[in-house]
């Protein structure tokens, strides 16, 4: 199965290290909270991920004739920029349209979340394919599951480590059972710790969680030169324990995408299952496209030179170093 597999994880390899080389992307949302304190009145949460002492290079754009009514409460802490301002909005917010705007707002990836004084919730997404969200009267009552369940989709989609750990497990997995029992380690592991992260109950530092997800994936680099050569090791004798293992610690990476939303504990657990199954859906259709595209080449029998069939194992284990010392350099730098 090692040699037919490498027909198409090579090519998988190269897109992938091609995409972002020199990072790999969590998705890391922007957050806008309206919350109705009173007729035509909201109190407004802006949030962005952004560097120590630099702004956020988009802004919300408020609908015709609101007001900011009190003073603009701006702070810059853990990474994150902060304003909170009261607002008033003619006619309330109900049929507004929301946007943003600045140098990256093309860029721009933001959840806004509406409280109406009733205590019903509203989550409206603006994103690069719906740049413009419209407040409606009565949201759907799977609107706010859909919009997590495509955000978690997009997480591991575009969570390039996450992905090339997996890529790593199929290289080394020998059997479609063995395949089966690895991902659903994986699947369990991660969903136990985003649940508990989410809920509150543990946390991971971000910087040395990164470094610790980028070692799984160097850790994946040298097992998989031992399957070429017909060696053996408790990883790939066992991978699923492997998955299990690490996977414990991609949750918690998988929760930095939900933890720092500031989510009521009322919405969390609709949140957190609509994410989870998110996540979980982008997996499956990650490893199902591979699944057939390795069916696809093992049909064409394609065959590659010695060199290029040991490219794949290299290429896990080179971004994995260049990870871990690119993740390492910054936690070390954020602490001085």
């Amino acid at each position: 199965m090692m040699r037919r597999a490498h027909n198409l994880l090579l090519a998988l390899l190269l897109v992938l290290a091609a995409a972002p080389l020199a990072r790999a992307h969590e998705i890391q949302p922007a957050f806008l909270e309206f919350r109705e304190t009173g007729p035509e009145t909201y109190a407004v949460l802006w949030k962005v991920p952004s560097p120590a002492n630099s702004s956020p290079g988009f802004q919300p754009v408020l609908p015709p004739g609101s007001k900011i009514t009190s003073d603009v409460a701006r702070e810059q802490s853990g990474g994150t920029y902060y304003e909170r301002y009261t607002l008033t909005v003619p006619g309330g917010l109900t049929g507004k349209s929301l946007t943003v705007a600045g140098p990256t707002a093309v860029l721009a990836d933001v959840l806004v979340r509406l409280v109406r004084p009733d205590g019903k919730v509203q989550f409206l997404r603006i994103n690069p394919a719906t740049p413009v969200a419209t407040v409606e009267a009565a949201p759907g009552a799977w609107a706010a599951a859909a919009t997590f369940f495509r955000l978690g989709i997009e997480h591991i989609l575009m969570g390039v480590d996450h992905l090339l750990f997996v890529l790593g497990l199929l290289l080394i997995v020998r059997d479609r059972w063995m395949l089966l029992k690895t991902i659903t380690a994986f699947t369990v592991a991660h969903s136990i710790t985003l649940a508990v992260a989410t809920l509150g109950y543990a946390s991971a530092p971000l910087p040395p969680l990164n470094c610790a997800i980028a070692l799984s994936i160097l850790f994946l680099g040298p097992e998989i030169i031992r399957v070429h050569r017909g060696q053996t090791s408790l990883t790939i004798a066992k991978p699923w324990l492997v998955a299990f293992s690490f996977g414990l610690l991609h949750g918690f990476g998988f929760a930095s995408g939900l933890a720092n939303l500031g989510l009521g504990h009322g919405e969390i657990p609709l949140a957190l299952l609509s994410f989870n199954v998110g996540v979980e859906a982008g997996q499956l259709f990650f490893v199902a496209i591979i699944l057939l595209l390795e069916r696809s080449f093992r049909i064409l029998e394609m065959h590659w030179p010695r060199w290029v069939e040991l490219l794949p194992a290299y290429t896990v284990g080179s971004l994995g170093a260049y990870w871990t010392i690119q993740r390492f350099w910054i936690m070390v730098a954020g602490v001085r």
